[in-house]
């Protein structure tokens, strides 16, 4: 297809396209003559991926260049692959400064972390961002007076764990390494905003039950009981 083509095709204009050429984001197409040039599946594959990247991930142009890097190099795995494009969606904490007191809340939050890693037997390495991220956001409840928050921890750490099987799931039902890196970021960034309205949807339902009608008792889900019970009759 023409480059013209592939700019319908994608949504993506002509001017941006040559730009990703220019960059080393998009291979160059095929040329037919000194001005003319075609261009492929794989191209079209490559520009959605850069999309997804830099629309839905907001990347910058050096971070997606690395995420492409990963996707190309033949002796990445999968895993390496999705690990260099998904870090990147996690948020990042600047180091304390090296002359800086110790942060008593912050070490204890890595420990609890290290702790819920090793108990649960998840394979994460120590550079892995999540852990810090996770150790920022329990010293930040801890500063605010929520520390005993940490202990529905197991809890969050289920519900995520059923979240990461469906993310996954959803992932591999695409074939390419672009469809798959495609996929987890999309899954990933646009995922966390159905989990935050979803939650907001149960959280809403549930408060409703507990604290306006009182069907819902804290003993009752001790209990076990099952999703409909406590529900008013219909």
């Amino acid at each position: 297809m023409r480059i013209g083509e592939l700019s319908r095709r994608t949504g993506v204009p002509v001017p941006t396209i040559k730009y990703y050429v220019r960059e080393g984001l998009l291979p160059a197409g095929l040329l037919t003559s000194p001005n003319q040039a075609t261009y492929g599946e794989a191209h079209e594959r490559r520009l959605r991926l850069i999309r997804a990247l830099l629309d839905v991930g907001g990347l910058k142009v050096a971070a997606i260049g690395e995420v492409l890097a990963a996707v190309d190099d033949p002796d990445k795995s999968v895993h390496k692959v999705l690990g260099v494009a998904t870090d990147l969606l996690v948020p990042r904490y600047a180091d304390a400064a090296p002359d800086a007191a110790p942060d008593a809340a912050l070490e204890a939050a890595r420990e609890r972390v290290g702790e819920l890693i090793e108990r649960r037997g998840w394979r994460i390495g120590d550079d892995c961002p999540g852990r810090k991220a996770l150790a920022v956001t329990l010293a930040t409840l801890e500063g605010v007076g929520h520390g005993e928050f940490a202990e529905v921890l197991d809890a969050y750490a289920d519900a995520a764990e059923s979240l990461a099987l469906a993310d996954l799931d959803y992932v591999a039902a695409r074939k390419g390494r672009d469809g798959l890196v495609e996929r987890a970021v999309i899954g990933t960034v646009l995922g966390n905003a159905l989990i935050s309205a979803l939650r907001h949807l149960t959280h809403v339902d549930r408060s409703a039950r507990l604290y306006e009608s009182g069907e819902l008792r804290r003993d009752a889900s001790a209990a076990g009981a099952g999703p409909g019970a406590g529900a008013a009759p219909g």
